[in-house]
């Protein structure tokens, strides 16, 4: 198929948002739209690129004093009767628009037309963020090539509806068992009912009172809930196991370990089991670039209430914020949409700030 990222796209990054909306790249199946990606930039002088997987990296070397990234992921949720894309006034309706292919064309564009800004820039196309870590394009390059991320300060095209979201929380998922004695329903006060002894976890769980923590005038609110859960043997057997499974949010001033350790003396007596775990990311706003950043934007920052990636920017030292034009509450939602005008603000405020 003929390349759809043709030149006269790559200058208007709205057309550029639909485009790239129609070329499905459900996670896991995103061949077409990286090779479609890397044909661009590889025809783009300015630019070093490379690829693994289906992430492609390209970069500058202009000799700047500070590297910038600037990160976007190319694959999307199932589709879900929403594509290929549709325009209804200002509002562009299909999978990905929001998140995050609105966030992936302003950086594309940014690639393909400003070759000579500020800063040297890393852009970093990459695959596989809506499925399981591993999998996911950042996570295999940070393993495998390690120095396609080092830079002073990235910027992560989530949507945030055109907001900077700082850092990110952590997210740790476990178990918590509770040991029983079957017996038959007939003869009860033979058995331990372990479901019943899982009351005990919702108590604590009902009765708990989560920490809101304010990071460079950034405020985390934590939180810990039961997501799901199961026991059970048949209608005429007093169950010996139940499992409540627990997911908590916490600010980015704890870590995994942390975060672990609080959940054991929550749950203190039960046994607990950590099924899925990462860690949160601080602010990052001290750095050089980060303020040219902000003041580019004009606005004040928030807390990012969620996991994002730029956690996996923290871990190797570089500050990283949440910057894209998407409403994330449309994320992933049949009825997912951006705004034209946030497209556009978005392109013209990361060209104002790469530009200097």
């Amino acid at each position: 198929m003929a390349n759809p990222l043709t030149p006269d796209v790559l200058v208007d990054p709205v057309e550029l948002t639909r485009a790239l909306v129609d070329i499905e790249s459900v996670s896991r199946d995103e061949k077409v739209i990286a090779d479609c990606v890397e044909d661009v930039l590889r025809h783009t002088k300015h630019l070093t690129v490379k690829r693994v997987g289906n992430t492609v990296m390209a970069r500058t070397g202009l000799g700047r004093e500070q590297r910038v990234v600037l990160a976007g992921h190319l694959d999307t949720v199932p589709i879900n009767d929403n594509w290929p894309s549709t325009v209804v006034d200002d509002l562009i309706y299909g999978c990905g628009t929001s998140d995050m292919k609105s966030g992936v064309a302003i950086a594309l564009h940014l690639a393909a037309t400003l070759p000579d800004p500020a800063y040297d820039v890393t852009y970093l196309f990459y695959e596989a963020e809506e499925i399981e870590s591993e999998y996911n394009g950042l996570n295999l390059v940070s393993a495998g090539h390690p120095e396609w991320l080092r830079a002073d300060f990235a910027v992560l095209l989530e949507p945030t509806y055109g907001a900077v979201e700082a850092g990110c929380q952590g997210t740790l998922t476990a178990v918590v068992h509770t040991r029983g004695r079957r017996a038959h329903t007939a003869r009860a006060w033979r058995g331990v009912n372990a479901i019943h002894a899982a009351g005990e976890v919702l108590r604590r769980l009902e009765d708990y009172h989560p920490r809101t923590v304010t990071i460079d005038g950034c405020t985390y609110r934590e939180g810990l809930n039961a997501v799901r859960i199961t026991g059970g043997v048949a209608g005429n057997v007093v169950p010996d196991e139940c499992a409540v499974e627990v997911n908590l949010r916490f600010a980015p001033d704890r870590s995994e370990k942390q975060a672990l350790k609080h959940l054991h003396k929550v749950f203190e007596g039960f046994d607990l089991e950590v099924v899925d775990s990462a860690p949160g990311a601080l602010p990052g706003l001290e750095a050089p670039a980060a303020r040219e950043f902000l003041l580019a934007v004009g606005v004040e920052p928030a807390a990012k209430l969620g996991w994002t990636d730029v956690a996996r920017f923290a871990a190797l030292g570089i500050p990283a914020l949440n910057y894209g034009p998407g409403d994330p509450s449309l994320a992933h939602a049949p009825d997912e949409h951006v705004e034209i005008g946030r497209i556009r603000d978005g392109a013209a405020t990361l060209h104002r700030w790469l530009a200097g």
